[in-house]
């Protein structure tokens, strides 16, 4: 199903608006609809149940929302946007779905005790993904698997970080940017605390840090790259 498709199956309208945040000044990127085929990769081999609890940081109008619904995935799934507009046009379609929530404010605001799984498609920066992370640690109520894709190197947050298991990672290109940006993907799960007394935070693979730093460093061509959620 192409993106075209589910939006329209599943919201009735296009998701994929995106434009220029107003909120940089607050570590906001640009929304960003996520493309189906990345949905496809990420989200579907979760471990998700009937107990399950999605939260998808930075939903913008939904499209995170819309492909949970279409690909039938179990459990439930919240959405929370910092733009209220995006927020209130997510929450529009989205309220026929009993599944569905959406919360317009900021992730650093929300209680994050009942989730169970969360996703990011880079919706901030650095600071603001670290005390996203703090306060996850701090109300998490039992294991919590994280999914994390940026083309700005996302995982110099997660170094020195008691609790967490790397579960894969590698990259994936978006639809129509092949060979430009080439996005690197974690799965994550925050399981709390320390094993054996020792610091469980995974180091990349080499060839993760190689390509982050090269990317950082312009030797990586990045035209037409966009900061995505």
């Amino acid at each position: 199903m192409t993106d075209e498709q589910l939006d329209l199956a599943v919201a009735g309208r296009s998701l994929a608006g995106g434009g220029r945040t107003r909120h940089a000044a607050e570590g906001a990127h640009d929304p960003t609809p996520t493309p189906c085929s990345v949905l496809d990769e990420l989200l579907g081999p979760l471990d998700l149940s009937g107990d399950s609890h999605l939260l998808d940081v930075g939903c913008g109008e939904g499209r995170v929302l819309a492909y949970f619904v279409g690909a039938g995935l179990p459990g439930r799934v919240t959405g929370v946007e910092l733009d209220r507009g995006l927020a209130e046009r997510a929450a529009a379609w989205s309220a026929r779905y009993d599944n569905v929530r959406v919360v317009a404010g900021s992730a650093l605001e929300l209680p994050l005790g009942e989730f169970t799984h969360v996703y990011l498609f880079n919706p901030f920066d650095t600071p603001v993904l670290e005390a996203f992370l703090d306060r996850l640690e701090r109300e998490a109520r039992g294991p919590v698997t994280l999914v994390h894709m940026s083309d700005n190197g996302e995982w110099p947050a997660y170094l020195g970080r008691a609790g967490w298991e790397l579960l894969r990672e590698g990259f994936l290109e978006l639809p129509g940017e092949k060979g430009d940006c080439p996005q690197h993907f974690s799965v994550r799960r925050y399981i709390g605390g320390t094993k054996d007394g020792a610091v469980t935070a995974p180091v990349p693979c080499p060839t993760v840090m190689r390509a982050t730093r090269a990317a950082a460093s312009g030797s990586v061509r990045r035209s037409g790259c966009r900061a995505a959620r």
